[in-house]
């Protein structure tokens, strides 16, 4: 039979965190991080990642598992998650799925059979360059030529994604989105996928009072070791809280500009990241409000026990 998996989504700042917490201490569960930059060592304040007091005793699994200078993709994520739950299965515990990228607890549930084309790095790197040279305007045009769907899906300044969708048309001949199409297999779980959200005013002052407490608890010194590192250009410095400091490092902002961009990026994530979730997966919805998160967990934890038990 296969597994059941819980996975607690949403939005930044909304209190995925502390219900996977509380699902883990009710359920005798273990939390893998859906997170793809708490992978991360030494990105810690950035990724509002987890305390070990915070845990209250609940393993926690995919998280500092990677250099800042090494890459990650979703076809690791999905194999990491795969050897998790089997272990964590295995041990007679509840594998719970904890995070907010949307496109990596997708494909690790829905059994996502990624193509072997691998990188090419002389080609990201040609591109790159030529992107650097000419601006990116040209290159996302292309890509809304060959393939308007990908281009629809994706930021016109995210090099990283545009190279690539480039790169698996020039390689292959298929659009990225004919993968995606593909993609979709049989999921090897029996998923159970709770969605958290907030009144938008309520979610967008959280985020703004959060970015607050991380640089207060410092964030800027926390990038800037990474900076000085030679991490700048590395994938994990691409993250929201990261590339919004190291213009002020450079002395091209102030840090008050930079804390703004760092919170409009993040509303701007947390919005992102909601359109995917209520458009992408199967969730069962909860709306948390000031003042009753405790009762609402409760509710949450009783409509679970009821799920588990049908699965």
């Amino acid at each position: 039979m296969k597994p059941v998996v819980v996975a607690v989504v949403g939005p930044t700042a909304v209190g995925k965190t502390s219900l996977s917490v509380e699902i883990g201490r009710n359920f005798s569960g273990e939390v893998i991080s859906g997170d793809s930059m708490q992978i991360y060592r030494g990105m810690d304040i950035g990724t509002a990642k987890i305390t070990k007091e915070e845990t209250k005793g609940v393993p926690h699994h995919m998280i500092d598992i990677k250099h800042p200078g090494e890459t990650f993709s979703v076809a690791e994520f999905q194999q990491k998650v795969a050897d998790y739950v089997k272990d964590i299965t295995e041990r007679n515990h509840l594998p719970i799925i904890a995070g907010g990228t949307g496109l990596y607890i997708q494909a690790a549930l829905n059994g996502y059979i990624f193509a072997d084309e691998k990188r090419d790095d002389s080609f990201h790197a040609k591109l790159e360059k030529e992107i650097n040279q000419y601006g990116i305007d040209s290159f996302y045009a292309k890509l809304q030529e060959v393939d308007p769907e990908q281009a629809e899906k994706i930021h016109p300044n995210n090099k990283r994604r545009v190279i690539r969708a480039l790169e698996v048309f020039e390689k292959t001949g298929k659009t990225m989105s004919e993968y995606q199409a593909g993609q979709k297999g049989d999921s090897p779980y029996r998923p159970i996928i709770i969605g958290l959200e907030m009144e938008r005013d309520l979610l967008y002052q959280r985020i703004n009072e959060r970015v607050d407490v991380m640089i207060e608890t410092g964030l800027v010194e926390e990038v800037k070791n990474l900076y000085n590192q030679g991490f700048a250009n590395s994938q994990s410095m691409k993250a929201i809280g990261y590339k919004e400091i190291i213009p002020y490092l450079k002395g091209e902002m102030t840090l008050d500009e930079a804390v703004d961009l760092l919170k409009r990026n993040s509303r701007r994530f947390a919005k992102r990241q909601l359109t995917w979730f209520k458009n992408k997966m199967d969730i069962h919805w909860y709306t948390i409000k000031t003042g009753q998160k405790e009762e609402q967990f409760e509710i949450i934890l009783s409509d679970l026990a009821g799920m588990l038990e049908k699965k």
